[in-house]
């Protein structure tokens, strides 16, 4: 059931190389997994003028692990997704410096706590190699004006 960038990039509002979700590796109501190497890419838009590439950027995979999740629900049920935003993010633990020198692809997960008209509170993690690179709780809320 992997699905590729080509399939969801059109339900975030990510674009181009700020899509950072290169394929999605499984899905359903409450939680998401989804993969990239991008964190390898010299071009990566989020690098550092140093060139690295911090390991709080994890928090970006996962926000848009979460938009693609929403997206996908959304899809689903036939209606579109409102725009969302990151508010905040709680018990966010970085187990490392560096992102750009992990030679695996991130495995990006993602799972819905708690959800209303208005926000989500979603639990997350990244991994590589089966290590811990991050976690934390991350909240959105949405635009509802008309």
């Amino acid at each position: 059931m992997t699905l590729d960038r080509c399939r969801f990039e059109n339900l975030i509002p990510h674009r181009g190389s700020m899509c950072l979700i290169e394929r999605v590796l499984n899905w359903d109501g409450q939680a998401i997994v989804c993969a990239s190497a991008g964190h390898r890419d010299p071009a990566h838009p989020l690098r550092g003028d140093d060139g690295r590439l911090g390991c709080c950027i994890g928090l970006e995979y996962a926000a848009q692990a979460a938009a693609v999740h929403g997206g996908l629900l959304a899809e689903q049920a036939g209606v579109r997704p409102p725009a969302g935003y990151l508010a905040g993010t709680r018990a966010l633990r970085l187990r490392r410096r560096w992102l750009d020198d992990l030679e695996d692809e991130l495995i990006v997960r993602a799972e819905r706590l708690l959800g209303s008209e208005q926000s989500l509170l979603y639990g997350f993690g990244v991994t590589c190699g089966g290590e811990p690179v991050c976690e934390g709780r991350l909240s959105v809320f949405f635009d509802l004006r008309p």
